[in-house]
């Protein structure tokens, strides 16, 4: 399999025509991503190295595309280049700290349908309950359904006064936590269609230009799958964690298997793996539990990625009605499994990072 390390190497045979420097060295290719089948980088050219791009970009693509596992190569230009020729000692972005925000924890999932932004939705609500600070940025754009699930599907966040980047989203506050959603922004049924510099640039303004007031953790949904923006989050702020929520199925595996390999590749630390519908437990007998959608993918999972199995969440008929009606389990029947659960997970984070 392709590896950041390998392309690097590949690349490093490209020479600027005047100094006749790698173009690694120089940095003028920088922030190699290999999310495969497709290697996207960053070309940097000072503006006295412009008459070489296209002889570049073509010398990129052929030689990417000479890995057997590569059909894809992207190639983003930073037009915001410092003109001097300092070279870096690795091809990783700064990442930019949020000022306010101690730790950040990242929800993924390979795929849609698994109940990440449930998962997600839970945890902020179970560290809230702990008495920790705490923020939720639902930054699925695919499907921004946290403000239904918290009830606030009617408000709208606040703006600061002033004018252009001076303006500061107020986030909205609910059940303890501050949350901040694409689905303030999409009207309801309205296709979604960013990509690219788009979409970067509304998650850049989500993470930097909200007024998020010192929170001890910032919880992020993420949409499912690899795409532009989950590689945006991750080469943009410094991640402390990142979760990966699966189903029992051993079918389901093959995209959780994708997503934690996307947060390898980019060096992102890994907390663990959530189950999530271990059980099925009937209202009216408590005591039974029936394995519906199978059994041990997540231990499965978090064996071959040598990661703990942080928790198996049941499906509870209260879980899903009194989300629709926009009260999280964790907020309105601590007293269930699944809630229980839920605590001891945001146990399990907040001793990972909070003495």
């Amino acid at each position: 399999m392709t590896t950041v390390e390998d392309a690097n190497y590949s690349l490093s045979k490209i020479l600027d025509s005047g100094s006749k420097k790698n173009l690694i060295e120089l940095a003028w290719i920088k922030n190699v991503r290999v999310i495969l089948p497709r290697i996207i980088i960053t070309l940097s050219l000072p503006s006295f190295a412009n008459s070489q791009r296209e002889r570049i970009v073509k010398e990129v693509k052929n030689i990417l595309l000479k890995f057997e596992d590569v059909n894809d190569v992207q190639i983003e230009i930073d037009n915001n280049v410092s003109q001097s020729n300092s070279t870096s000692e690795n091809n990783l972005p700064e990442l930019k700290n949020i000022k306010g925000i101690k730790h950040i924890i990242a929800i993924s999932s390979g795929k849609g349908g698994v109940g990440k932004s449930t998962i997600a939705v839970n945890i902020a609500c179970s560290l809230a309950k702990l008495g920790l600070k705490t923020g939720l940025l639902d930054a699925d754009i695919y499907g921004p359904n946290t403000p239904s699930m918290l009830g606030v599907t009617e408000e709208n966040p606040k703006v600061t006064d002033g004018s252009g980047n001076e303006q500061r989203l107020i986030p909205i506050n609910k059940y303890g936590i501050s949350l901040v959603s694409m689905g303030f922004l999409i009207e309801e049924g309205q296709p979604v269609i960013w990509r690219g510099p788009m979409l970067n640039s509304i998650i850049k303004q989500f993470l930097y230009q909200v007024e998020w007031n010192d929170l001890d953790f910032l919880v992020i949904d993420l949409p499912p799958g690899t795409g532009d923006a989950q590689i945006s989050l991750s080469q943009s702020v410094p991640i402390s964690g990142a979760i990966v929520v699966t189903t029992p199925q051993k079918v389901s595996l093959q995209d959780a298997r994708r997503g934690l390999a996307m947060f390898k590749q980019l060096g992102v630390p890994l907390l663990g793996v959530v189950e999530n519908m271990s059980v099925f437990i009937p209202p009216d007998m408590p005591n039974k539990k029936y394995e519906i959608f199978g059994k041990g993918g997540g231990k499965i999972l978090a064996g071959e990625n040598n990661l703990p199995l942080l928790a198996q969440i049941p499906i509870e008929i209260k879980l899903v009605n009194d989300s629709n009606k926009g009260v999280p389990i964790s907020i309105s029947e601590p007293d269930k499994e699944s809630s229980i659960r839920f605590k001891e997970l945001a146990q399990l984070i907040k001793k990972q990072f909070i003495n």
